[in-house]
């Protein structure tokens, strides 16, 4: 893997926090269950594999509670996180996205690496984030940085076009 740096985007390099958005795979579907307190899943796989793209959101970085970090290759913002104080003991990882062409170099744990400890730095109980079912690398890839199922909603695209999807929520707790 290249040598990738995580640092914090600031204002001087305010572009850098609106990487575009690049299609990922659609090739599963986690389905979560609550069995006695804890949480398991089971893998559906689709016969046919489709691909789809987050719409892109215009960030702005100095915005009260948000944190972004950057992934770099020399001067080039490859990888971004953002992070969002909420209510909770817990930053909420709100985005995170890396280049397709550095996909599967291990950019995206050294960004998960960076957010947790920015929560410990900032004394919070750790990070979470939601994945949507469809999306299964995205899943997948949580539970591989040490994420655990802490939620399900499945009524929250009710009457939108992603009408029949369901979002799982992933935590992670500091070290």
């Amino acid at each position: 893997m290249r040598d990738i740096d995580i640092r914090r985007i600031n204002m001087d390099h305010t572009e850098d926090a609106n990487i575009p958005n690049e299609p990922f795979s659609v090739w599963g579907q986690m389905i979560p269950a609550l069995e006695h307190g804890q949480w398991t899943y089971t893998i559906e796989k689709y016969e046919n594999t489709t691909e789809m793209c987050f719409p892109d959101f215009p960030y702005e970085v100095g915005q009260e509670g948000s944190i972004f970090l950057g992934a770099y290759d020399s001067e080039q913002c490859i990888g971004l996180a953002v992070l969002r104080r909420d209510m909770f003991r817990y930053l909420y990882l709100d985005d995170l996205k890396v280049n397709s062409a550095y996909r599967g170099q291990g950019v995206g744990g050294k960004l998960i690496a960076a957010c947790m400890a920015e929560a410990k730095k900032q004394g919070m109980h750790g990070v979470y984030t939601i994945g949507q079912d469809n999306n299964l690398s995205a899943c997948l890839f949580y539970l591989k940085q040490g994420f655990a199922i802490g939620g399900f909603d499945n009524r929250c695209y009710d009457g939108t076009s992603q009408e029949g999807k369901a979002n799982i929520y992933f935590y992670r707790e500091v070290e």
